[in-house]
């Protein structure tokens, strides 16, 4: 019997694989180890694979679609529906051979090597963003034990930590000191990792027509821009920039019953670092407009006098989504909206 479609559950070392017919009967039902993997499909003539969306998964992909495989790789919440009873490797691999055969299904675009580079760019700023900002917190704390307010800021944090170095402050005991500057030195160690991270973004942004066409948009900048261009593959896949909206959470839920409809709040679903780089841009542009109405958009100064802040800052991020959308599948670059005649 001719294997038609496999499902493949990802790991590090052992992966289950269950494959099955044309009619559904099931033909293979193994565990192979990671060096097994390619030999075994490279004996398989062409079928389709279905796997989850996961942190190797766009490299197997690659690897598979260069034997002439056809990969779709597909949300996990959507697959978990399938699994029939037991959370087990073989359950999981047979759920994924089902899911991926469903004409409903909704499958991740595969992301090229070098999309996957600009986003470990971006993951590793983020893990460092962190850092710097726990560093900074401790010095706050530790400080705060012997009376010291810091203000809020990095450069608050760097000049009080160089006036202790210059025993400016006797109050705080020289063991103290002593710790507070070598949490001082680790954060510009870091600081001059960020630098060096954003100096790559900015090259990479240099070199992508979509993430420098993204960066026209008002509130988005360059580190939004290039993780945009670089996690949205297939832009065209979305029927409209709602659906592209959605996917980053940024719509409210519905909760409809016998024909009654409620919007609750945003789903917070998708991509969690998309939807946080929208929200703080658009808070930004908030800061912008309530200081200066005339310099964004007249809808936004107008909709900050009957919303709330944050309310408005979300729909301000949905609304950027779907440009960013129609800018990604269209062309173009962000136009600012006519002003309403008199």
């Amino acid at each position: 019997m001719e294997i038609t479609t496999v499902g493949i559950d990802l790991a590090k070392s052992i992966f289950q694989v269950h494959a099955v017919d044309a009619v559904g009967h099931v033909v293979v039902r193994k565990a192979l180890r990671r060096a097994q993997v390619v030999p075994f499909f490279a004996k398989l003539p062409r079928c389709l694979v279905g796997m989850e969306a996961c942190g190797t998964a766009h490299h197997w992909a690659r690897e598979l679609m260069s034997l002439g495989h056809d990969v779709r790789l597909m949300p996990p919440a959507y697959v978990k529906p399938y699994v029939k009873r037991g959370k087990t490797d073989a359950n999981d691999a047979a759920a994924i051979c089902e899911a991926v055969t469903r004409p409903s299904m909704r499958f991740v675009p595969v992301k090229s090597t070098d999309q996957q580079a600009a986003l470990a760019l971006h993951r590793t700023r983020d893990l460092l963003v962190k850092q710097r900002t726990q560093l900074v917190n401790m010095i706050r704390g530790l400080l705060a034990e012997f009376g010291i307010e810091m203000a809020r800021g990095l450069r608050h944090a760097l000049e009080l930590a160089a006036r202790l170095s210059a025993g400016d402050a006797a109050e705080v005991p020289p063991l103290a000191q002593r710790v507070v500057t070598g949490l001082a030195d680790q954060i510009g160690a870091v600081q001059i990792q960020l630098t060096r991270l954003e100096k790559e973004l900015l090259a990479w942004h240099r070199d992508s027509d979509l993430s420098q066409r993204l960066a026209t948009i008002p509130g988005v900048g360059i580190v939004s821009a290039t993780a945009l261009a670089a996690s949205v593959s297939e832009p065209e896949r979305f029927r409209s920039g709602r659906q592209f909206a959605a996917s980053l959470g940024l719509t409210p839920l519905q909760n409809c019953s016998g024909g009654k409809e409620r919007l609750g709040r945003i789903s917070r679903m998708g991509d969690r670092y998309l939807r946080r780089l929208l929200v703080v841009g658009m808070t930004s542009l908030i800061r912008r407009a309530k200081a200066t109405p005339t310099s964004v958009d007249p809808r936004l100064p107008a909709l900050l006098q009957r919303k709330p802040v944050r309310v408005v800052t979300v729909a301000a991020a949905n609304r950027t989504a779907r440009v960013a959308w129609a800018i990604m599948t269209r062309g173009g670059t962000y136009r600012a909206p006519l002003a309403a005649a008199a």
